[in-house]
């Protein structure tokens, strides 16, 4: 099984973290980001990272844990014309934009795909009574469905907690567990 990661942010970088420690071994990560300082509370980075692209410190932190990783990274911004090229050998797609129309774009075009697409909505505020996950087709969508990046504070122990979400639909859903 191959993961791809659009979007290697909170979500992204802390999903692959989840997923490699629970074995999964092949992922192929898209994101054109830099590592900022103002990642470090959420993100699976280091300081000494910062002004480095995200797809190559992760794969960096990545192979730390597990030295045999297979990665592939993509620093490039996908779009509608490169999405089905980054990851047409992957079995399970992560998103992890930051931006409704980029989450969009993914969802409608792997709408209906034999793929497992795994996205989040609703990361922001620190509350996290109402996470759940919402199944639709090939898609698992997991947040409050409310909170606003744009007009909450995001709070590592939420974006983590989403991200665990996340990593158990694909664990499940993927047959990885025993």
């Amino acid at each position: 099984m191959r993961v791809g990661i659009a979007g290697v942010g909170g979500i992204g970088s802390n999903v692959a973290v989840n997923l490699v420690r629970s074995g999964i071994k092949k992922f192929t990560l898209v994101d054109f980001d830099r590592v900022e300082a103002s990642n470090l509370n959420r993100q699976f980075y280091f300081a000494d990272q910062v002004g480095g692209f995200k797809v190559d410190m992760l794969r960096e932190n990545l192979l730390r844990i597990c030295p045999g990783l297979k990665i592939t990274t993509i620093a490039d911004r996908l779009t509608d014309s490169n999405l089905m090229s980054c990851f047409s050998d992957c079995s399970v797609i992560v998103e992890g934009f930051d931006k409704a129309e980029e989450k969009k774009m993914l969802l409608e075009e792997f709408a209906g795909d034999r793929r497992l697409v795994v996205s989040a909505s609703g990361i922001a505020g620190s509350s996290v009574q109402s996470i759940s996950i919402r199944n639709y087709g090939n898609f698992s969508i997991v947040g409050d469905f409310v909170s606003d990046c744009n007009k909450e504070k995001l709070y590592s122990h939420k974006v983590l907690a989403v991200a665990a979400f996340m990593t158990e639909k694909i664990l499940a859903e993927c047959g990885c567990y025993e």
